[in-house]
């Protein structure tokens, strides 16, 4: 299944898990009736700022909505590149590659970015409904990061802890493209883990 096809079917069988209906998503997103209707029938490709959205709004988390379901658990701890996710950001050509296996019970979710120079993503997402905890571990370029007010300037080996609890803005302040990694984890609201 293609990643636009994948993405598609995740957010309808979200939705629907959660007895959403397209209304009742656009609501509790903030993205438009029109926009999920056609990002579930593959007429539009989401931008990351839309699928952040559309994750928070369902409780789950960004990756979630590019792991395959259907596919079931599975033991088999091996991804190996060549089966890994790519999904290119139709905004500003960011790339994700989906890293950690596809099914494997794990709390830890690895993805790793190649970012444009000059680009810039914003997530408002400031009410979560669920505690993510993110870092971010810069392999090449360099990235500045905004975490609420305050701006981090990272470069190549840096890593920068945060909690996806307030407006985050990635931006490639460089002259090449930065690729990093995101090691990322779920708390339930409960058990959240305090800055």
């Amino acid at each position: 299944m293609n990643v636009e096809a994948l993405l598609a079917k995740r957010v309808r069988d979200l939705r629907k898990a959660h007895g959403h209906t397209l209304d009742d998503l656009a609501e509790a997103s903030g993205v438009s009736r029109s926009t999920i209707s056609l990002i579930e029938r593959q007429e539009i490709s989401p931008t990351a700022v839309v699928l952040n959205k559309l994750a928070d709004a369902l409780g789950v988390t960004m990756a979630t909505l590019f792991s395959d379901e259907s596919e079931g658990r599975t033991e088999e701890p091996l991804a190996r590149r060549a089966q890994q996710q790519t999904w290119k950001d139709p905004a500003t050509g960011y790339l994700r590659r989906h890293v950690s296996p596809v099914g494997f019970a794990s709390p830890l979710e690895l993805v790793e970015v190649s970012f444009p120079p000059g680009e810039s993503v914003t997530f408002d997402n400031v009410t979560r409904h669920v505690a993510t905890h993110q870092q971010v571990w810069v392999l090449e370029g360099e990235m500045a990061i905004s975490v609420g007010e305050t701006v981090w300037h990272l470069k190549e080996g840096d890593c920068l802890a945060m909690v996806l609890d307030q407006q985050i803005v990635f931006r490639n302040p460089g002259r090449r493209h930065a690729r990093y990694a995101l090691a990322l984890t779920t708390v339930p609201m409960t058990q959240r883990i305090t800055k």
